[in-house]
């Protein structure tokens, strides 16, 4: 066949004709749709035959576990919120306190179902300073204890403990990143050396920050019931803190006026990813402080407000560090210092009237999250374009970094 006859046989063929736009895309709604409605199915089959109950020894005892999540102490009585977190329903038959059988009301009941939640009011007549010891006695005969340590009154949501937790909020938040603030004045008269040792010292400070909300993070995650996954919490918003200020940050970089002639981010770009971060890690220490109040363990509070606000006191500095070259105006720097100070008095408002363990993790991993993502920004700024190991090793920088990392383990000591 010659070549002519091939093409000519070729343009003879019939042409199938494209499937219409409507079958196209419904066959593409059931590529969806098929493995989800055949996994919907194999879990319906799990459940109808009830796979694992078929390995469970009869004789052997249910699996239950309850924990206390939290005990107000008011002046009807103790209340106390309990979580069941045994894969069955479990039933609350007795409250002992201190030894003696007492009764109580269960809203919403005595039996929980899984992870549900009940709050238990029992009217013994607590003493203020003494320990005391609860035991939960279920229908089975289970026994869970938790101990009150100092017995306190529980603060009540009312205008003047609002308005002194906020006073605590300014003192240990607000008040030492505005005095940080003013040290700008003496950042524009420093030279580049020195400017680059004042942002490795800010990598310093975040760095002990990202250290220590992260081991409290853990801590607080080790003592939420297994059903949270408490780890996994703070990971994952951990993760969402970092990935959001990312895509803040790049949006915020493209803008024009965020621009420098290299191509970085300028410095108002930064100074305010540093103060978002700060402020979420505020935030947690304004919860720490809260609930300390709350449950009785605060009774070197002002210790306790003193330590905080000293060990807060550079934050201020570390917000302006990446803007000592610019010209923000006033209004910008107390913008700057809000977002970095007032999230601390949220926390102690949440910390200390509804508080809650979970929240707690999730805030302290966006707090760690957001400090990582404004270390790893400064770091780009700081070694555009040269090697990470040689400018890390540069004196200024190594002195800075070091410095900004004892300081801040330093002061953090008072608070112990």
């Amino acid at each position: 066949m010659t070549p002519e006859q091939a093409a000519g046989a070729v343009r003879d063929m019939p042409v199938q004709a494209a499937p219409p736009p409507a079958a196209s895309s419904a066959r593409l709604w059931i590529a969806i749709l098929l493995p989800i409605l055949l996994l919907a199915g194999v879990m319906a089959l799990i459940v109808q035959f009830d796979v694992a109950e078929r390995f469970r020894d009869p004789a052997a005892p249910p699996t239950e576990l309850v924990s206390v999540q939290r005990v107000l102490l008011r002046p009807e009585g103790i209340v106390a919120t309990v979580l069941n977190e045994s894969p069955q329903a479990v039933t609350i038959a007795q409250v002992v306190v201190d030894d003696a059988y007492w009764q109580f009301s269960a809203d919403p009941g005595a039996t929980l179902a899984p992870l549900r939640s009940t709050t238990l009011l029992i009217p013994y007549p607590w003493v203020a300073g003494d320990a005391h010891t609860i035991n939960l006695l279920l229908s089975t005969g289970a026994k869970f204890t938790y101990v009150i340590p100092v017995a306190l009154a529980t603060p009540e949501i009312d205008g003047r403990n609002l308005w002194l937790f906020t006073l605590v909020g300014v003192f240990v938040g607000v008040i030492p990143v505005a005095l940080g603030l003013l040290w700008f004045p003496v950042l524009r008269g420093l030279g580049r050396g020195a400017l680059d040792g004042i942002l490795a010292f800010t990598v310093g400070l975040l760095a002990f920050l990202l250290l220590d909300g992260t081991l409290e993070a853990l801590e607080s995650a080790d003592s939420l019931p297994g059903a949270y996954q408490g780890v996994a919490l703070f990971a994952l918003t951990a993760a969402a803190a970092y990935a959001l200020l990312e895509i803040i940050g790049a949006w915020l970089s493209k803008r024009r006026a965020s621009l420098r002639a290299d191509g970085t981010a300028s410095g108002w770009v930064l100074a305010l990813m540093i103060a978002v971060g700060i402020g979420l890690h505020n935030f947690g220490e304004g919860l720490a402080i809260g609930s300390a109040f709350a449950l009785g363990e605060a009774a070197f509070g002002t210790l306790l407000i003193l330590g905080f606000t000293l060990h807060n006191a550079t934050e201020g500095l570390a917000i302006i560090s990446p803007m000592a070259k610019d010209r923000p105006s006033v209004w910008t720097l107390i913008k700057l210092g809000l977002i970095g100070g007032l999230p601390t008095i949220a926390g102690a408002w949440i910390g200390g009237l509804v508080y809650s363990r979970p929240l707690a993790v999730a805030f302290l991993g966006l707090g760690v999250g957001a400090i990582a993502q404004v270390v790893v920004q400064i770091v780009r700024q700081m070694t555009f374009g040269r090697p990470v190991r040689a400018r890390f090793l540069e004196t200024p920088i190594a002195v800075g970094l070091f410095a900004g990392f004892v300081v801040m383990y330093v002061t953090g000591v008072i608070l112990l």
